[in-house]
Order: structure tokens, then sequence, then C-alpha cells
């Protein structure tokens, strides 16, 4: 079952599905149950037609502080010393970010407060980013004997080598401004018009073909782990199939005729 206490969910009569964090008493913290609890929401969104956009928000000054620290450290009294349940944590983490770049509907981090750890691996698994200026990101791990090796699986994905390598070297907190530039966060916002400027994106990017979203996104993450040639190939093959689809032949004729496409796929 989905624990609402975690998890704050509604959907708009746009198809905009806002997740809410919402254990800001562990500053949004990805402990076993919201780690859960997230994977199930993601999973129901996935396979809910309604549904064409999610956004993921979060109450509190932080959007998520990365691991349940204090959950992982009680683990420790295990006969194993804890390695069942870090390993059992740290998959279930990478299940939860896997989930989130394969899901077919765009997904799209508000953040207001911080981003660290896993909850700036969180952000860089989303397709899209909008932080508020007074947001910050960090991989602080180094700080504490833990280099954070997955945050940096989707953080290398989404930014510079050299940028990635500085965050996870130094741990250091990065501003909004910053993260922006390394193409961390696609916006920066007054805190005051966060929500405003997240529904609208959402809504801009509802009004598409959910068929040629999800056939999109998928091809985006797939192109990008292959070599030029192949990724052409692929490419190219994914654009015939989408052209043969009636949401294509709909929108090509609309433009022809200079009006609003009327989808299939809403």
């Amino acid at each position: 079952m989905i624990n609402a206490d975690l998890v704050r969910h509604q959907t708009d009569n746009q198809g905009v599905l806002r997740l809410t964090l919402c254990d800001a008493s562990t500053r949004n913290s990805l402990s076993e149950a919201m780690l859960a609890c997230l994977s199930q929401h993601i999973e129901m969104a996935s396979n809910e037609p309604s549904v064409k956009v999610i956004i993921l928000a979060a109450e509190g000054p932080a959007f998520c502080a990365g691991h349940h620290l204090k959950e992982l450290t009680s683990a420790r009294q295990d006969d194993d010393g804890g390695k069942a349940y870090f390993t059992k944590i740290m998959q279930m983490c990478s299940a939860l970010m896997q989930s989130i770049v394969q899901c077919p509907k765009p997904v799209i981090a508000e953040v207001n407060g911080i981003a660290t750890a896993a909850g700036c691996q969180l952000v860089a698994s989303c397709d899209l980013a909008l932080a508020s200026e007074t947001s910050q990101f960090s991989t602080p791990g180094v700080h504490i004997g833990l280099f954070c090796s997955t945050p940096m699986v989707a953080l290398s994905r989404n930014v510079s080598h050299k940028h990635a390598m500085e965050m996870l070297l130094t741990g250091d907190m990065i501003p909004a401004q910053r993260a922006r530039e390394m193409g961390l966060i696609n916006q920066v916002v007054n805190a005051e018009q966060l929500q405003e400027a997240t529904q609208a994106m959402a809504n801009k990017i509802a009004s598409k073909s959910s068929m040629t979203l999800a056939v999109g996104k998928k091809a985006f993450y797939a192109q990008a782990e292959m070599s030029l040639s192949d990724a052409y190939q692929y490419a190219s093959e994914v654009m015939v199939d989408n052209m043969l689809a009636q949401d294509a032949e709909e929108g090509i004729q609309a433009f022809i005729e200079k009006r609003k496409p009327t989808w299939q796929h809403k």
C-alpha cells in the first residue's frame, strides 16, 4: 500500500500528476519506505493513460537530503554488519532512478531547498528540473567517507565530467544559478513563482501527443548510450515508425492547414 504520509499525490484536469514528498522531519530522506512509496507512484503513473506529465516536489526546507543515514547505520547491528541491508537499499534506489528515466511520462523536478547526495541524484534523474533561487545541490558523501558513487551515475549523465568530478570530489554546495550553468537544472525562479513556473511547463508538455512524448523520451535516453552511427540508425528507425503513427499524420496535416491538431493519444 502507498503511504500517503510520505508522498501526497494529486492529478489535475490537464493530466499533470503532482507527487509531493512530505517527510520534512527527515528532510524527505530516501528511507526504505520512501523509496518503496515513490517507486509505486512512478509505476502506477507509467501505466495510467490519464497521466501526461509528473511533477516531483517536496515540503519543508529540503527537497531531499539523500539516504536515511540513521536507518542505514542501524543495520550495522545485523550479523553481516549491514551488508545485505545496504545492498537492498542501493538496489531499491537504483531501481527508482531507472524507473524515472524509463517512465514514458516526462518527469519534472520542482526543487525548493537543498538536494544532496541521493537527493541530487533524484533531481538529475528527472527529465527536467526547475529550482528556486535559494536552492542548493551537492554530492557531499566525501565529507563522511562515503563517495557518492550511485549519485555519480545520474550526475555524470547530466553535466560535464569536470563539473561532476568537482561536485563529487569537493562535496561543496552548488547554488541554483551555478547548477543551471552546469546543466543540472533548466530554470531558476523566485520561490513564490516556482510552482506556477513548473506547472506552466508541465501544462505545455501535457498538451502534446502522449504517444509522441513516450516515443521521444525513450529514444532520447537510448541513443545517448550508442555510438554516433548506431544512434543515427536507431533514431532513423524510430522516426519512420513515428511518421506512420496517426498522431504524426494529424500533426503534420494540422501544421499544413494552419490549425491546432486533434490528437488520438491526448
